[in-house]
């Protein structure tokens, strides 16, 4: 498939920390906020799911969510999703379907961790898809300024300045 006939069949949209998404799930059950961590504002949803496409020629800036987030491989090409843990470390994990390369169908990425992702192979993409639990809430989105994750992380400024937008 080419990357525009994924867009149009599955209806995705552009997100803000790049690359394109449409949501596909949200429960109907919710927990109230007061059975949630000190980490959240409100009630959430018990979980959500997105279908998630980047493309070669942009990325997923640094993020964080309050919530893990489990990566599902569908599509496409390598997927390189870079992490930084609360504590400054550094890591990363290949996500896709070449096994045999240590590439991983399914990951998740821990609560409050930094994460950025790129599709590897020139002109391809990934098609994914992400679950969060507890759901997703754009208030529990944090898209930081270039400098502000510099700031906190300076040994990891070269990766940083490459994967965030200003």
């Amino acid at each position: 498939m080419k990357i525009n006939d994924i867009i149009e069949k599955f209806d995705l949209n552009q997100h803000p920390e790049g690359g394109y998404f449409k949501e596909t799930y949200r429960s109907s059950g919710s927990i109230t906020n007061e059975n949630l961590s000190t980490d959240f504002t409100g009630d959430r949803n018990y979980s959500t799911g997105i279908y998630f496409l980047l493309t070669s020629d942009s990325f997923s800036a640094f993020h964080k969510i309050n919530q893990d987030e489990m990566w599902h491989f569908y599509l496409g090409t390598t997927l390189k999703l870079h992490m930084i843990s609360p504590k400054g470390e550094y890591s990363y994990v290949l996500i896709g379907n070449k096994i045999i390369d240590n590439e991983v169908p399914q990951f998740v990425v821990p609560a409050q961790y930094w994460f950025a992702a790129e599709v590897l192979e020139k002109n391809s993409y990934a098609f994914t898809g992400c679950t969060v639990a507890p759901g997703f809430d754009f208030k529990d989105f944090v898209l930081p300024e270039r400098k502000e994750l510099v700031d906190l992380f300076p040994q990891h400024e070269e990766i940083i300045t490459r994967l965030t937008h200003s």
